[in-house]
C-alpha cells in the first residue's frame, strides 16, 4: 500500500499532479484544495489513497492527511465515489465542509455537481459524529488570491472541469460568463464557481 508519494512536481492543472519519485511518474487525481497547496512548489508531498478496480488502478493525492480522511469518510457514504468525493473537496475546502455537515446544511452540500438532496443528506447523517474526530476548524480558510493573464486562467479551467467529466463547450461558456463578472479571480475560485453552476 502506498502511503505518500515524494518527489519532484513534472505536470500540475487543478485536477491532477503527476509526482516523479525515483524515475516513476505517479499521475494522481486531486483536489482543488491540494492544488492551491502545491501549485507553485517545484517537489511535494502527497499523501495517497489507491483506488484498486478489475479495470483501473487510481490514485487520489491530498496535501494533508485530514483531507485524506474526510475523503476516505465521504467514500465510506453509499453512492459516493472517488470523483464524486473529489468534487465535494473541490467545491468546499476541508474546513467548510466540516462546517456544513456539523451544522447540517445540505442546501449548500446540494449545489456541489452530482450531489442530490438524499446523498447531501445521507452524506450529513452517516458524518456528523465521525467529523469531530478530524480536529478541523469549522471555518472558511482564505486561499491567496492570485492573478494570472486571463487566457491562461480560462485554459486551465476549462481543462480542469473537462477532466471532471464535464462538456469542453458548456465549460467553456460558464468560465467566461464568471470571468465577465470578476475578472481577477485565481484559477481554484472559477473552477469552484463553476463546479456549482454547471
Amino acid at each position: 500500500m502506498i502511503e505518500y508519494i515524494k518527489g519532484d512536481i513534472t505536470e500540475i492543472t487543478p485536477a491532477m499532479a503527476v509526482i516523479e519519485c525515483n524515475g516513476i511518474g505517479y499521475a494522481a487525481n486531486i483536489s482543488l484544495n491540494t492544488y492551491s497547496a502545491i501549485q507553485n512548489k517545484s517537489c511535494t508531498k502527497l499523501y495517497i489513497y489507491e483506488a484498486i478496480r478489475e479495470d483501473a488502478y487510481i490514485l487520489y493525492g491530498f496535501a494533508d492527511k485530514q483531507e485524506r480522511e474526510l475523503f476516505l469518510m465521504l467514500i465510506s457514504v453509499s453512492g459516493i465515489g472517488g470523483n464524486t468525493a473529489r468534487m465535494i473537496l473541490s467545491a468546499l475546502t476541508p474546513s467548510e465542509l466540516c462546517e456544513v455537515i456539523s451544522s447540517g446544511n445540505d442546501k449548500l452540500l446540494k449545489t456541489v455537481k452530482g450531489i442530490g438532496l438524499k446523498t447531501a443528506q445521507r452524506i450529513i447523517v452517516d458524518l456528523k459524529d465521525k467529523i469531530t474526530t478530524l480536529g478541523i476548524n469549522p471555518q472558511g480558510s482564505n486561499s491567496a488570491l492570485f492573478t494570472v493573464a486571463q487566457p491562461e486562467i480560462v485554459e486551465e479551467a476549462v481543462a480542469a472541469l473537462t477532466m471532471l467529466g464535464f462538456p469542453s463547450a458548456a465549460s467553456q461558456k460558464v468560465v467566461h460568463a464568471i470571468l465577465k463578472e470578476e475578472k481577477n479571480l485565481p484559477v481554484e475560485q472559477v473552477i469552484k464557481i463553476a463546479l456549482k453552476r454547471l
